[in-house]
């Protein structure tokens, strides 16, 4: 008799039947085990699955991808935990809170994240019942800030603040993480899914790169919502496309529950994780945006008004940095740039208490990895902002300062190719001293693999982490991107054809901003500069002289292991 080989599951289909099989959110008294018994006690489908819709993934072991196989590196017996703050909006007491969490069982290390987040690293499984307890009494928790569900929800920090905001948005904001986040109905997407809701102009919370997208646009005496469907970043980036259809403030909970009950339904995208977001359907399927609205409108019970003219940003910042009106009359916010976004729990701490006693202890983060302090009275700014400078936080950095932001990088993450934490606080010291006249926005986004947590697809100057032999050894390296933007000019980055040592970067970026300098004309920005050479000549003023094109994936050996 013939025997039939057993055919081997997929990823796809390993982890698809994990989510039909258990809704991790009902069974975190396994954690609370696992904590009594020790980390061998960890089953492999809690490890690789189940911890996500905790907010918890396993922590790489410093050398990321190219140190293990299958594009994954190995993982130690720590984790790393993010903290979903919707909308962004804290308070002095879960800062502290924060602060003390992150001495205490994070070697106090934390990040701000690009979703508004807070994420913390080297948690034992001892500590995770503990973490999470102490979460809940200050009203935060880690569920639904990874896994296949929605993730935080975000939404511009000044929502209720901002002089020229045209709705607080936040009670939409909120009042959507509260219905999808940890709601049986939901535990099972195909993949992530993100959600972005903004009353402010100049769209802060990147609506163009999020699964829906809702913007404030008036109509009349009104003022609802456009919204915006299928954004995303990663491998295959897709800047979201607009809807036909105004959405009133009372209507914008059920447009998202049914725009996410249209992803979760969708089985094609589950036959794969790498084609398993909603963006997929406008990029693989042949989903338009009528056919899309169509779709949505067959799932309400009411229908939906046409949209209306809105007015897009143009190229402004919209980290919200700095010393600002607010629309209560006689204070103001400070916007503090974090670097990197990493902050120690005394950092945490320091920033709680500076939240009590300079405003109302209101506190907000950002997707620029950034913190606001709110309720800021007109004539305390200036000594707050120098309060601030004393913990390192810059209120008033440099271009450099102000625009980068890094992902998590090979430092804990086991899906990154590059150091990206350290990298980028050297790059910054490295073009502050190099070129002090620099004087343009400028968003500086380093990633440490293709998968974009960095954002480098919508930045003026991004760069990828790749490896690659320098001077006989295998080292980080970076590919660069130019020209991406969000916006009235939105645009996904020009991928140049230029990759260098990570050491060569700094002068690499110096040669191409020192050209722009030299080159602009009057009023223009490094947006449209870009705009004007082809790829060849771009790359040759990063290079210094006229090169080849390189590919952006090219086959890499394995890295050392240890490497710093």
């Amino acid at each position: 008799m013939t025997e039939v080989a057993a055919v081997k599951e997929t990823k796809a289909q390993r982890v698809e039947r994990l989510k039909r099989e258990k809704n991790p959110w009902e069974a975190f008294d396994e954690v609370r085990r696992f904590a009594r018994e020790g980390r061998a006690s960890v089953v492999p489908e809690w490890a690789s699955a189940y911890f996500k819709w905790w907010g918890v993934y396993t922590q790489g072991d410093g050398v990321g991808a190219t140190g293990g196989k299958g594009g994954e590196g190995l993982a130690t017996d720590y984790f790393m935990m993010r903290i979903g703050i919707p909308n962004g909006i804290l308070n002095s007491q879960q800062l502290r809170v924060m602060g003390n969490l992150t001495r205490t069982h994070a070697r106090n290390l934390a990040d701000i994240t690009v979703r508004q987040n807070l994420q913390l690293h080297w948690l034992s499984i001892e500590s995770l019942p503990e973490v999470v307890d102490a979460l809940d009494r200050v009203g935060l928790s880690p569920k639904g800030a990874c896994g296949d569900v929605v993730r935080n929800v975000t939404g511009c920090p000044l929502a209720g603040v901002a002089a020229d905001e045209l709705i607080d948005a936040s009670p939409l904001a909120v009042e959507i993480a509260e219905l999808l986040t940890a709601n049986p109905d939901f535990y099972n997407l195909p993949r992530k899914f993100k959600i972005s809701v903004t009353g402010c102009p100049s769209w802060c919370s990147y609506p163009e790169i999020n699964d829906i997208g809702f913007t404030a646009v008036r109509s009349g005496d009104q003022v609802g919502y456009s919204v915006r469907i299928g954004g995303g970043l990663s491998a295959d980036p897709h800047l979201a496309v607009r809807l036909d259809a105004f959405v009133l403030p009372s209507q914008g909970l059920a447009v998202a529950r049914a725009v996410t009950e249209i992803f979760r339904d969708q089985q094609g995208l589950r036959e794969s994780r790498d084609r398993a977001r909603l963006k997929h359907l406008f990029l693989k399927e042949g989903w338009t945006a009528e056919s899309f609205l169509a779709e949505l409108e067959s799932r309400l019970d009411f229908p939906l008004l046409p949209g209306v003219p809105e007015e897009i940003p143009n190229d402004i910042y919209r980290d919200h940095a700095g010393i600002h009106p607010q629309r209560q009359p006689g204070l103001c916010y400070v916007g503090a740039s974090v670097l990197r976004g990493r902050l120690s729990g005394e950092q945490l701490e320091a920033a709680a208490e500076l939240a009590e006693r300079f405003g109302s202890g209101a506190l907000r983060a950002t997707v620029s990895q950034n913190l606001l302090f709110i309720d800021v009275p007109n004539g305390k700014t200036s000594e707050l902002a120098g309060e601030l400078q004393q913990i390192g936080l810059e209120v008033e950095g440099s271009p450099f300062w102000r625009g980068a932001v890094a992902c998590t990088g090979t430092e804990f993450c086991k899906l990154a190719i590059t150091e990206t934490k350290g990298f980028t606080r050297w790059l910054v010291d490295e073009l502050e001293e190099r070129l002090p006249e620099f004087d343009q926005q400028l968003k500086l986004h380093v990633t440490g693999c293709p998968n974009s947590c960095g954002q480098h697809w919508i930045a003026d100057i991004g760069i990828e982490g790749k490896k690659i032999k320098h001077e006989g050894q295998l080292t980080d390296a970076y590919y660069f991107c130019v020209g991406g933007a969000v916006g009235k000019h939105a645009a996904i980055a020009r991928a140049v054809g230029y990759r260098c040592p990570a050491p060569l970067v700094p002068e690499a970026i110096e040669r191409l901003l020192r050209r722009y300098l030299a080159d602009r004309a009057p009023e223009e920005n490094l947006r449209a500069w870009f705009g004007r050479y082809p790829n060849d000549e771009l790359r040759a003023h990063l290079a210094g002289e006229v090169l080849a094109p390189v590919e952006r994936d090219t086959p890499t050996g394995r890295a050392p292991h240890g490497v710093d």
